[in-house]
């Protein structure tokens, strides 16, 4: 048994004509014909019905045609490993990032990687920071960019950049006259946040105590409203329902007097969160993480501080 034949019968399963699948194996039909009836003799069963103008694959000939297309499957993928070990920027990359950066980082992050390894294809996930961490255990992801803290993973990390917060309010919020807003200002106001299992939500409520503090029932808060995204909750908060807090990468211009929003950073200690690249200890390909880790660090998002070195 050899992987030509294997590859004949899988084209002439598909073909279900054995002119026209030795045509797309690029040889003669005699040369196809003897090697599928060699494999038969060789297995002692019949994969094909010869009969009619259309072949057809008999019952047990289909499980074998199934396992012959596995068979060839995992022969590429030893090829692509071996060719990965070759240029680890030659294969593609099965990248993974949470929502709340996924919108702001990855358009300048794919146009960069484009640019600078073009041979290395984006597979890209946007998802939960718990669901990532699962799909890199699992070996459905390479890598994924995620914000600190994360529940305990065992992986290898970077720091990309760090993010401060801002404080978003409609236009004609009478805050737009000043120059920050203390933290604690915040429990008299509307609030507008993620809803739970979104990691922003949980680092907004850590990082700003007096968020935290009045954002449960009967604590004081006039009222907090939950989103399904950063951007709905922007054009929530443009129509005047409330306040919200968003990472600085979401916000181009700080300065904007234009427009149904307006942003204000917060006053005294900004607060933040760190962004990390997360890998699993045994990926081979430490080149392509660092490819990353470069083009982030050129992509200058607005407001925050670069923590892996660019070019």
């Amino acid at each position: 048994m050899t992987l030509t034949e294997l590859k004949y019968i899988v084209a002439v399963a598909r073909a279900k004509h054995f002119g026209h699948a030795a045509e797309a194996c690029y040889v003669a039909q005699p040369t196809l014909s003897v090697a599928i009836k060699k494999l038969e003799d060789e297995l002692g069963v019949v994969l094909f019905e010869r009969g009619g103008a259309e072949i057809s694959v008999t019952p047990l000939g289909a499980q074998i045609v199934a396992q012959a297309e596995r068979v060839l499957e995992q022969t590429a993928a030893i090829k692509e490993l071996a060719k990965q070990n070759k240029d680890p920027l030659a294969g593609p990359l099965r990248l993974g990032v949470i929502y709340t950066i996924g919108p702001y980082l990855l358009p300048p992050l794919v146009k960069g990687m484009i640019d600078k390894v073009p041979q290395m294809p984006f597979i890209l996930q946007e998802n939960f920071t718990v669901r990532l961490i699962e799909m890199l255990r699992q070996g459905e992801l390479d890598a994924a960019i995620m914000a600190l803290p994360l529940p305990e993973h065992g992986m290898a990390m970077q720091a990309l950049y760090d993010e401060p917060f801002v404080v978003a309010m409609p236009s004609q919020h009478p805050w737009t006259k000043r120059r920050s807003i203390p933290a604690e200002d915040l429990k008299t106001e509307n609030m507008l946040l993620l809803g739970n299992g979104h990691c922003f939500r949980d680092q907004v409520l850590e990082v700003c105590p007096e968020i935290a503090r009045f954002s449960a029932p009967g604590n004081g808060m006039q009222r907090t409203f939950e989103g399904s995204s950063l951007e709905t909750i922007r054009h929530m908060v443009a129509s005047g329902i409330g306040l919200t807090v968003l990472p600085r990468a979401s916000v181009p211009d700080m300065d904007t007097r234009e427009g149904m929003l307006q942003f204000r950073p917060f006053e005294g200690t900004q607060p933040s969160r760190r962004v990390v690249i997360v890998w699993r200890k045994s990926f081979t390909r430490k080149a392509a993480i660092d490819a990353v880790c470069e083009v982030v660090a050129a992509c200058k998002l607005p407001g925050t501080t670069t923590l892996c070195a660019g070019d």
